[in-house]
């Protein structure tokens, strides 16, 4: 079986989407390090991929459902946990947080985490292997990960210093990728 052959789940595709998958895992490692840098070089690195993926799959005839859902898998990693995981850990700090505190936000980075588990199996059950829709609805969970990459740029320099004011936006994003609004898909 060829990198080009539709059955063979090593496909040049899905290969592209286990190199998302292991940008995602080790990016978490570097998180728990505390090489947030690090992390971060890596998860834009697993946002190429997750592009380059979705264009080999259409360009050589290679989009399947096994590929849909391993693509969904790496999204989960890459741009729901992991980002999760990086802005947790940052709004941590040096244990600037009461236990209390920490457990609270914690509680909201799992809300995240499943509001965004919950969008991409929506996701799946709406689409079919090689479509694309004009309009994303509620926000793909790669824009909600760069949303939290913003965030956690603001916690990080200071312009929003209260992680409590952070975590509450953390809530918001995590309502809008199961919302209604309407997102042109690029």
């Amino acid at each position: 079986m060829g990198l080009f052959e539709k059955e063979n789940r090593f496909n040049a595709a899905n290969l592209i989407s286990f190199g998302n998958i292991a940008a995602g895992i080790i990016a978490i490692y570097f998180i728990v390090k505390g090489d947030f840098f690090t992390a971060i070089v890596l998860a834009w690195i697993a946002g190429a991929l997750d592009i380059a993926d979705g264009k080999v799959a259409r360009k050589y005839h290679l989009s399947t459902e096994f590929g849909v859902q391993l693509d969904s898998f790496a999204d989960f990693l890459s741009f729901v946990v992991m980002p999760s995981f990086l802005l947790f850990y940052a709004l941590r700090g040096d244990g600037e947080l009461s236990a209390l505190g920490e457990v609270l936000i914690g509680a909201i980075f799992i809300y995240y985490i499943i509001s965004g588990l919950r969008r991409l199996i929506e996701f799946n059950l709406k689409v079919d292997a090689g479509e694309v829709e004009k309009y994303f609805e509620g926000v793909p969970t790669p824009l909600g990960a760069i949303l939290l990459w913003v965030l956690y740029l603001l916690f990080s320099y200071g312009v929003i210093a209260n992680p409590y004011l952070i975590a509450a936006l953390v809530i918001v994003i995590a309502w809008a990728l199961n919302s209604k609004l309407r997102i042109r898909h690029p």
